[in-house]
């Protein structure tokens, strides 16, 4: 039964029968407390209503019990044109929920916003930190790193970093679509590769180079910018270049529902002229004409994957400098 105004410290003492430097122990995470003991004044917590001051057990414990999400976007491209980050914030989320933990989001959209960010997590506003999204060798990461602030990257950071990350397999899955094309007959097989300045499009296409290589076939090449529009142009552009091909793996599936559009304004037939695959499994690539064959990647499960081990790196745990997600091939009838 809750009291009358709100409860306070030693309001919990009394419903307990311990002391106030007792319960603020408790409130304070101290393994000090015999289990018996604890469990009296969690009880006499709840049946109190009693809310704990959140920034004095913030200088207590030294944490804040909140972690930032970084995107290195616009906030009018991550929400609108790309599909993989809103599943990267919902599983972040989701995992912070059940941990009780607080998600700040945060947009790191220029030098500007970088040294804010780092100002923010230097006066330990935060726990740690998640990057996802880099694009280039952001410094960002090993800044942070140097500043003793827990911080994890979602995706391998370009170059040599000593920051851990959480990656889905990008080469694996690559390998997988080029692999289908080739044992299902085609011999003329292009891609469309993303932004050559983000781990994800560099190792898509170098997956796609590893497979063509093992069946002697050719490379034929463009490169887009992971937009529906780039996966339009860049396909007119293969067709010029080769008008004989007859599959395309393009690197994400926005880009591959933009090369679909520019097929069927060109008169090709998909599949059975040119099959196409695409990478990400969003949910518009079953809503096409054809249905889109795709390589599903696990993105709410890479950002759940993100918070369990910034929450263990945050905790003082030794953690995976690596963590790779495997991808699998979605089969539908564009291939």
């Amino acid at each position: 039964m809750a009291v009358a105004g709100r409860p306070t410290l030693e309001q919990v003492a009394e419903r307990a029968g311990v002391s106030r430097a007792t319960v603020s122990r408790v409130v304070n995470g101290s393994p000090t407390v015999a289990p018996t003991i604890k469990e009296a004044v969690e009880r006499a917590i709840a049946e109190l209503g009693y809310v704990p001051n959140q920034a004095a057990r913030s200088l207590v414990t030294q944490r804040t019990d909140s972690i930032a999400l970084v995107l290195s976007e616009s906030a009018t491209r991550v929400f609108s044109d790309e599909a993989v980050l809103p599943g990267i914030v919902r599983g972040v989320s989701q995992e912070l929920d059940a941990a009780d933990k607080q998600l700040v989001l945060m947009l790191a959209g220029s030098m500007a916003s970088h040294d804010r960010i780092e100002r923010y997590a230097m006066s330990r506003h935060v726990d740690g930190v998640i990057i996802a999204s880099m694009h280039g060798a952001d410094p960002l990461p090993n800044s942070l790193h140097r500043m003793g602030i827990p911080v994890l990257c979602g995706g391998r950071p370009l170059g040599r970093s000593p920051v851990p990350y959480v990656e889905v397999d990008n080469v694996g899955g690559a390998r997988l679509a080029v692999r289908h094309l080739v044992q299902s007959g085609r011999s003329r097989i292009a891609t469309i590769g993303g932004p050559q300045d983000m781990v994800a499009g560099i190792d898509r296409l170098n997956g796609y180079r590893e497979e063509l290589r093992g069946s002697s076939l050719r490379s034929i090449v463009a490169i887009g910018d992971f937009t529906r529009e780039s996966g339009a142009a860049a396909m007119r552009q293969l067709l010029e270049d080769d008008p004989q091909l007859d599959a395309v793996f393009v690197a994400s599936d926005l880009m591959a529902l933009g090369a679909l559009n520019a097929l069927q304004a060109a008169g090709r037939r998909v599949p059975d002229d040119v099959a196409l695959v695409g990478f990400d499994d969003i949910e518009a690539a079953r809503y096409a004409d054809p249905a889109l064959t795709t390589i599903r990647q696990p993105i709410v499960g890479q950002g759940r994957e993100l918070a369990r081990q910034l929450l263990r790196l945050a905790g003082g745990e030794e953690i995976a400098h690596s963590v790779v997600l495997p991808t699998e091939l979605v089969t539908r009838a564009s291939a």
